[in-house]
């Protein structure tokens, strides 16, 4: 009886992980279908600006526990400031980029944002990659060229423009990466902070249309839907192993797809379909060639000296 337990409560976590994980992506995907509906008749700036202050008013409750100093004066601020930029510049050009393609189409160019990250930490970071993930990473640029289609000219400044804010995501995660001990309540009000001053900065601009009362609602579910999915996918990762959970992220493409059809009448291209299955494969396969490699350098690093030895010189990472 003892040894039967445990395994029915890991089983048990790691399919509440993956429900979490669901949720927290559906409620992604329809956070950015209401994005993509309100573009059609709201500039960005309104919208960053709206939806950053409903995501604050949830955030309140959290800044009494966590203490104003630390959110206020958080460790190694001008990275903290970079990495707020960061979030505002990827989150602007996603709507902007929705604004002129399709759903699915600017979430496959942000699904390859994480292979990004493999590419930039080995150039930016020093981190060693080996010839194995490189292939990963050049099968995932070949994906964001297939998706493309005819080509950058052909697909528009649109096209660019996701692309742009797919590299701002990955340089997002690097410098979250770095930043992980300041704490997930300190990381998330500095970016929804930013993407305030964004659209209070870029209001003035382009301009205020006074939204109908059906909008508003829309308008202000952005933050709340977008903070409810970024608790359910931190639930998600107590409940289950990432190795297990994570690649569950690119059923975001599949809802893309369904929403896009159903509410935009937009049909996916065979193009954009197979880069699309491109940049999955290989950003799965990434994920998880860095899983078992993190748990192969703590399992060498935790066995005694005489064991500790040899390794793989070859650098087939």
């Amino acid at each position: 009886m003892t040894s039967i337990a445990p395994a029915r409560r890991s089983t048990s976590g790691a399919l509440a992980g993956v429900g979490f994980m669901l949720l927290g992506v559906f409620l992604f995907a329809s956070n950015d279908a209401m994005g993509k509906w309100l573009v059609g008749s709201y500039a960005v700036g309104q919208i960053l600006l709206v939806r950053s202050i409903s995501a604050l008013a949830v955030l309140v409750p959290f800044w009494r526990r966590e203490g104003w100093r630390r959110l206020v004066r958080p460790p190694r601020l001008r990275l903290q400031i970079a990495r707020a930029v960061c979030s505002a510049l990827e989150v602007g050009l996603f709507y902007w980029a929705l604004s002129s393609m399709s759903l699915a189409t600017v979430m496959t160019f942000y699904l390859a944002g994480p292979i990004y990250v493999t590419a930039l930490g080995a150039l930016l970071l020093g981190e060693r990659v080996g010839w194995v993930r490189w292939s990963a990473v050049l099968v995932g640029f070949a994906g964001v060229l297939v998706a493309l289609g005819p080509g950058i000219a052909e697909a528009g400044p649109a096209a660019l423009i996701a692309i742009a804010g797919s590299f701002a995501y990955a340089v997002l995660i690097i410098t979250t990466r770095i930043l992980v001990p300041s704490g997930e309540v300190t990381l998330i009000t500095w970016q929804t902070a930013s993407a305030l001053v964004f659209g209070l900065v870029l209001t003035p601009i382009v301009g205020w249309t006074p939204p109908s009362a059906f909008d508003w609602i829309f308008l202000l579910l952005l933050g709340l839907v977008s903070m409810t999915a970024h608790v359910c996918v931190n639930r998600s990762l107590l409940l289950a192993p990432a190795s297990t959970v994570v690649p569950y992220q690119y059923t975001l493409i599949v809802w893309a797809i369904i929403f896009g059809a159903v509410f935009f009448g937009e049909q996916p291209t065979p193009a954009l379909l197979l880069g699309a299955v491109l940049i999955t494969g290989s950003g799965v396969f990434i994920f998880l060639r860095e899983q078992r490699l993190g748990r192969e350098a703590a399992s060498v690093a935790a066995a005694p000296p005489e064991v500790a030895v040899g390794g793989d010189p070859s650098g087939r990472s």
